[in-house]
C-alpha cells in the first residue's frame, strides 16, 4: 500500500515531458557533443551550451531559453570513429535588432570529424 501510494504521488508531481524534448547536458564547448554523437548508435548527441558566452548571447539578444546544441550524423566514412555531422545551434525567443517580436534562431554548420578531433584521412 505505501509503495503503491508513493508512486502514485511521485507521477501527480512529476513533471509531463513532450515527446520532442531528449536530455541534454550542459556544456561550455560543442566538441563533446561532437564525440558523443560519433559514438552513438543512432548517430545523434544534444546538449545545452552553458558558460560566460551563452550567458552574454541570451542577455544580448533577450532570449526567451538556454542555447540548444543538436548534433546528427549526415554520413558515416569508411575511416572509423569518423563522419559528416550536422551541428545545430538553435535558441528561442531572441530578439534580432530591428525586429518586432522574438522569434527562434537557428544555425547549422556542417563538418568532417573524427573522435581523435582531426578531419577524416578520406570521404570515403
Amino acid at each position: 500500500m505505501k509503495i503503491a501510494y508513493t508512486a502514485a504521488l511521485i507521477a501527480g508531481f512529476a513533471a509531463p515531458v513532450l515527446a520532442d524534448e531528449v536530455p541534454r547536458t550542459p556544456v561550455s564547448d560543442p566538441r563533446p557533443v561532437m564525440l558523443a554523437a560519433l559514438q552513438s548508435v543512432n548517430g545523434e548527441a544534444h546538449a545545452i551550451l552553458s558558460g560566460e558566452i551563452a550567458e552574454a548571447l541570451t542577455q544580448r539578444f533577450a532570449a526567451t531559453s538556454p542555447i540548444y546544441i543538436d548534433v546528427t550524423t549526415e554520413k558515416r566514412y569508411a575511416q572509423a570513429g569518423c563522419a559528416r555531422l550536422n551541428v545545430r545551434f538553435w535558441q528561442d525567443g531572441v530578439l534580432l535588432p530591428g525586429a518586432s517580436t522574438p522569434r527562434r534562431q537557428t544555425m547549422d554548420f556542417g563538418i568532417n570529424y573524427c573522435l581523435d578531433g582531426r578531419p577524416p584521412q578520406s570521404l570515403k
